[in-house]
């Protein structure tokens, strides 16, 4: 069987103008099916100036993964291999979740609302900061748990007659979106102090009685909204104050 190879050549912006000096982006493949894609996913990151690579419990990884990397190999052999998604985006300040099944209706809040690509670089824009961005299993994607974890779901738009994209080529689509954002003064929180703030706000559901079966629910429609506002650590404090504001008035009601 013959091959044809052709050899496109692709102007990417200078690293410089790519956010990588205040605004890095991490792609984390969870659990990838087949290692010619991770070995393309590798030589897509090349293309367009990315080179942070996280792997969550990825299938091995020999031959056929290095001949699809090419000349990306280092961004493969460099990737960072994890056990779990929790490990793998553990310093981020947002974790963007990319699904080719977003939630249509109200009631599908895990999966809604969706931004595109586009949009999320016009989100990003100005801003500081580490974002992990996560690709599902080419066969199933990412599962409601794991879309639970994130703060932003995202979709490539698609034609309806076949939505489904191979997992190197979304990649690709996502950077090419990504790769001339441009970074600013604007630093966004630790996800470990947006984990705090929601701990804090389940607390206070506690506090007020908040019926039991709409928990889950509610802390997950907070969770979209306040990713989408792309928090800084100050207003990440602010909001926490305001809780333990809150709590305190409702255990000394008498107290002012």
């Amino acid at each position: 069987m013959s091959t044809i190879k052709t050899n496109i050549s692709i102007q990417t912006p200078n690293q410089n103008t790519m956010g990588n000096n205040g605004l890095k982006f991490r792609v984390v493949l969870v659990e990838p099916l087949y290692e010619g894609n991770v070995g393309s996913t590798a030589r897509a990151m090349k293309n367009f100036g990315f080179s942070d690579l996280a792997l969550v419990n990825p299938c091995e990884l020999e031959g056929q993964a290095r001949a699809y990397a090419m000349h990306a190999r280092d961004i493969m052999e460099n990737a960072s291999v994890h056990s779990t998604i929790q490990d793998a985006v553990r310093d981020s300040n947002l974790i963007i979740a990319a699904t080719g099944n977003p939630g249509m209706r109200v009631e599908e809040h895990i999966r809604a609302p969706a931004y595109t690509p586009a949009d999320i670089k016009t989100m990003l824009e100005g801003r500081n900061g580490t974002i992990s961005i996560l690709f599902g299993r080419e066969d199933k994607g990412l599962s409601n748990d794991e879309l639970k974890l994130c703060d932003i779901i995202m979709s490539i738009p698609t034609s309806l007659d076949y939505p489904s994209m191979n997992l190197s080529h979304s990649v690709a689509v996502v950077l090419y979106e990504l790769c001339d954002i441009k970074a600013g003064s604007i630093n966004l929180a630790y996800h470990f102090d947006l984990d705090l703030m929601y701990g804090h706000i389940r607390e206070m559901f506690d506090d007020i009685d908040y019926p039991a079966h709409k928990k889950d629910k509610t802390m997950l429609m907070l969770q979209r909204i306040l990713g989408r506002a792309r928090l800084t650590s100050r207003e990440v404090q602010t909001i926490r104050g305001l809780v333990r504001r809150i709590q305190y008035r409702l255990c000394h009601p008498s107290d002012r």
